[in-house]
């Protein structure tokens, strides 16, 4: 049994959910809209303040898909209350970021910098001296993308740690060359 499908997501009170006949499930609430459509072995229901999500059969794909609905359904209550953000870090001399409008410019040692177009629900905001950037929005999915394809344009390597790297990330160092012992 699915352990974290079978606990029910809390609905917070300035969120509303609407359940569509179609098996779609959208979710307003003060940061915006989410909406998703619920596999057909899936079935949802609203009752006191809570979404309960069930399974109609103990297949092998409906019980995997169980936990991953509600897990789905509870990231999308969290996105349209509080949002998700993503914090990198650029490291290196001359690595910088800074903002053009609503796009992110980075200069991470290449001959042009690189600007990167927020897609729609994702912004991007910079602090300290073009060397920290967030990326924030209220689809947990889309945050992570958008962050991991910014990383990608010059992730972080083991030698000097130079590139794009997550606040978090842990960078391990390797030893450049020995010196030739006399």
């Amino acid at each position: 049994m699915s352990r974290i499908g079978k606990q029910p997501v809390i609905i917070p009170p300035k969120v509303e959910v609407t359940l569509e006949a179609d098996n779609r499930l959208t979710v307003k609430g003060p940061k915006g809209q989410l909406s998703m459509q619920v596999h057909p072995a899936i079935k949802v229901r609203k009752e006191d303040g809570k979404l309960i999500v069930e399974r109609s059969d103990d297949e092998r794909q409906s019980r995997a898909l169980h936990g991953l609905t509600r897990a789905l359904v509870n990231n999308m209550v969290i996105g349209v209350t509080t949002g998700y953000r993503r914090t990198l870090q650029v490291e290196g001399t001359g690595y910088r970021v800074e903002m053009k409008g609503k796009n992110l410019v980075v200069y991470v040692g290449y001959s042009h910098p690189i600007e990167v177009a927020p897609p729609e629900g994702i912004t991007f905001t910079v602090e300290e001296r073009g060397v920290v950037f967030h990326v924030d929005g209220i689809d947990k999915q889309l945050v992570g993308q958008v962050a991991a394809n910014i990383r990608a344009l010059r992730p972080p390597e083991p030698y000097h740690g130079k590139g794009i790297r997550y606040k978090d990330e842990v960078i391990r160092r390797k030893a450049g060359k020995a010196g030739k012992k006399k």
